[in-house]
Formats: structure tokens, sequence, C-alpha cells
């Protein structure tokens, strides 16, 4: 059996983080999306099928042929024409019932195996607002009665969560789906011919589901695969004056200088350079060749590989790019006076976050001056720059 993994979309409400990657590629505790999705799937599927668009070659060039001992085909999608025209793709090359996902979302180990074991059928999540998701209505033994895209009226709190169990048959199903109002052929549309004509299965997931729809979901994200998933390993250079507590993990060739705390889970890179006298909270993912200067914070934060904070910086909540550097005093706010959560333009449109901690979203290679201030949920184009004492109130976007 395989599993064909949705990863061809150009996702615009995780930019800035994608405007120079697939989000895919997103780090996760110093891992991509994609991977630790490889690695969920090893011994419950033996091949990979990705279906590929979007700065394709970045992945190709990631994963190769095979990966984790998984050997992976590359299927493309000319055309970003919905779900289902992705999944048609792979007409003629998956000949055998299949696991389907997003590749953008993380889904625990024994869902997943549970939802091997049917013959068609999908996961499902019970949510607090119905409305934000297409919901399953099921009857006798969790078998789907209809599924309804973001529902007006709430019949349901069964959430479609983007897995699922096919046999070939859908293939020619997709065929004869008709485009949706968006003008694309719907996965969600095929599954309501097979619930007409067929089983077609809920399974209500036990374990965890992360969706990254925006760049803070990788936050979340990333603490629970710290608190559940990291090992302590300190196979780096650390000066006996650090004070490590809680899980760490530390890779070769980084040095942890004196007066380093760092408060765990955390887990840093290969060939990175802490302190001397910074603090380093849980929940906090550090890549590899990064610098964290004295007299520096982070609080929940993920840095990606080359991303530097040499000094007298606060850095919480927030995701740095690569190759990003931040001068000395940069400070990101992340919490507001009211208590309230924070909100975030994204296709410009202003939305709740549905955070109360959150701090800013830094693109690739961004460099800020001297004592940058940046307000809660702004975020920074990759490359783009601010003055020493910038406020930085609103986003910062590249004129390209």
């Amino acid at each position: 059996m395989k599993a064909v993994i949705f990863a061809a979309g150009k996702s615009t409400r995780t930019h800035p983080l994608t405007l120079t990657r697939p989000k895919p590629l997103l780090p996760i505790a110093n891992k991509p999306i994609l991977e630790h999705q490889i690695e969920a799937l090893k011994g419950i599927v033996d091949g990979i099928v990705l279906i590929v668009g979007y700065k394709q070659e970045m992945l190709r060039d990631h994963f190769g042929d095979s990966f984790n001992e998984m050997p992976i085909q590359y299927v493309e999608q000319k055309e970003q024409r919905g779900t289902g025209h992705a999944l048609l793709q792979c007409a003629g090359i998956v000949n055998e019932p299949f696991i389907a996902h997003n590749g953008d979302d993380l889904y625990a180990r024994e869902d997943l195996e549970r939802l091997a074991q049917h013959d068609q059928a999908a996961l499902a999540k019970t949510v607090e607002d119905p409305r934000l998701y297409g919901i399953f209505e099921v009857g006798e033994n969790n078998r789907v009665v209809r599924l309804v895209e973001k529902p007006k009226e709430v019949f349901s709190n069964l959430a479609n969560i983007g897995a699922y169990k096919f046999t070939p048959a859908i293939f020619d199903i997709l065929r004869d789906t008709p485009p949706s109002e968006r003008g694309e052929i719907e996965i969600t549309s095929a599954i309501q011919t097979i619930a007409r004509q067929s089983e077609f299965t809920v399974v209500e997931i036990e374990g965890y589901w992360h969706p990254i729809g925006y760049a803070w979901d990788l936050l979340d994200a990333n603490a629970h695969i710290l608190d559940t998933s990291l090992h302590e390993s300190h196979k780096g250079r650390i000066s006996p004056a650090a004070h490590l507590e809680g899980i760490v993990s530390v890779g070769y060739g980084t040095i942890i200088r004196p007066g380093v705390v760092i408060e765990g889970p955390v887990v840093i890179g290969e060939n990175c350079e802490i302190g001397p006298n910074c603090y380093i909270r849980p929940g906090t993912s550090i890549g590899n060749h990064c610098k964290v200067g004295q007299g520096t914070e982070l609080k929940n934060t993920i840095l990606m590989n080359n991303a530097k904070v040499p000094h007298l910086s606060y850095v919480g909540d927030s995701v740095i790019g690569e190759g990003a550097n931040l001068g000395c005093g940069t400070v990101t706010a992340n919490f507001r006076h009211d208590g309230g959560n924070h909100r975030s333009m994204i296709n410009g449109k202003l939305i709740s976050t549905g955070r109360r901690k959150l701090g800013a979203i830094i693109g690739d290679h961004v460099h800020t001056g001297i004592h940058t201030s940046i307000y809660p949920g702004r975020r920074l184009w990759p490359h783009t720059t601010t003055l020493p004492g910038t406020i930085v109130d609103r986003d910062i976007e590249s004129t390209d």
C-alpha cells in the first residue's frame, strides 16, 4: 500500500515563510513537516507518491528518490485545480488501495494505522465550531451520510481533516465529478458519490492533528512535538557554567557558553553558538548554524537554519526565517494589554489568530536594525530590513 501526499499548493496564508519554500518544508522541531509525515507512515505503507507543483525542485532535492528507507515517486500537478484534480494525476500510477492526505498537516501514527485498516474511509475530529470545516453526517457504524463544506446549518461537529483511504475506483469517480463553485474538482464531492454507492466510513481520531493553515500554527505543532517526542542528547560542547534543565537536545559542533540557561523541551541543531549569558525557554527550536548571543531571550520560538539573534534581544512566540539577522536590542512584542487575541493581516483581510501570545513572523534573510520593536503578529517579507529604532506596526512587504 502506498501513501499519496498533496504537496503541490502555493500557500499564501503562510507568507512570508512560503515565499521561499513549499509549505511541506517548513520546520517543526528542526524537521520539515513532510519528514514528520514520512516517519509516521513508515511500516504502514511501502512507498510515497508526492504530488508536487510550487517550488517542486526544493522537495525533489531534499527527499530524492527515497527517504528514511521509503521509496518516493513524484507526480506534477501543473495547474492548481483542487484536491480531486491533484489526486487524478496519480491515475495509472497508484493501482492498489492507498492512503491520501494533506502535505501540510501532522497526523498521529496510531490514527493513520487505524485509517489503513478500512477499505474506504476518512479521518475526522470533533471540533467546537463546525462552520469552519467540511462536516460529516454519519449513520450506523459511522457510515457517511453526507459531507458538507463549511455548513451554514450545523448538523454535526465531526470535521473532515484531510486524510483518506481510497481504492483505485476513486479515479473514475473523480473523472465524472463536476467542478465546484470555485471551479475546482474536490475530493469531498467524490466522497459524496462514494457514500451514495457504497460504504464510506468516518474514523474519529484518538491522537493529535496539527493543521498548518497559518504561519503561527507552526508554534503549536512545534511545542507539541517537543513535549511528546524529543529525546535528550548532548552532542555539542557544553560549558560547566551553563545550566540545562528538562529535556534538551544539542547537536554536533554546537557550543553552549557560560551563563546560558536552557529550560526544556528545547532542540538545538548542529554547529550553533549559544551564549554567553542567554536564556532559552521551553518550546524553542533552533536550527543548524544559528547564533544566540549575549543577553538574548528566546521563548516558544522557531529559528530556522543560519538565523542569528546575537545580543540583547527578546524573541517570543515567533518564527524567524533562514539566514535572518536580528540587530542588537530587537524586541518582539507578544501580548496585548487587554489580554485579547492577536490579529494579523492575511491576503488583505485582518483576521484573529486565536492566540493570546504571538510575536513576529520573519522571512528569510531579514535584517533588523538595532532597537527595532515589532508589534505582535507582524510579518516581514524575505530580504527586507529595518532602520535603527524602527517601530514595526504593520507588515513590511517586499516591493518585488
